[in-house]
């Protein structure tokens, strides 16, 4: 299931700008409504959200999801002890985004 966190962003299409930050505003303000089910971790020495991802959403690239509900930034490697918030249906998410 690829979702891109660009995929309804008018700004970003045809490669009129690198960076947005919509979907972040979308992402996070679903969960704080309660409109995404999500479950809260702390990361554990060497995991990595790539291979969380893969596991909860059957793909790696995902990673940048966890990321985002967590207010982590753009690093698949996290530090132990690092609280994540992890949506738990991706679905849920492109339905946001």
């Amino acid at each position: 299931m690829a979702i891109s966190r660009y995929d309804d962003d008018t700004l970003v299409k045809e490669g009129r700008l690198l960076a947005t930050n919509t979907a972040i505003v979308r992402l996070r303000d679903a969960i704080s409504a309660g409109n995404i089910g999500v479950v809260v971790k702390v990361a554990k020495k060497t995991e990595r959200l790539d291979i969380m991802a893969h596991q909860l959403y059957g793909d790696g690239r995902l990673w940048w999801i966890i990321a985002i509900a967590s207010g982590i930034g753009w690093w698949p490697q996290v530090p132990p002890g690092t609280r994540l918030v992890v949506p738990v249906d991706a679905g849920q998410v492109a339905g946001v985004l």
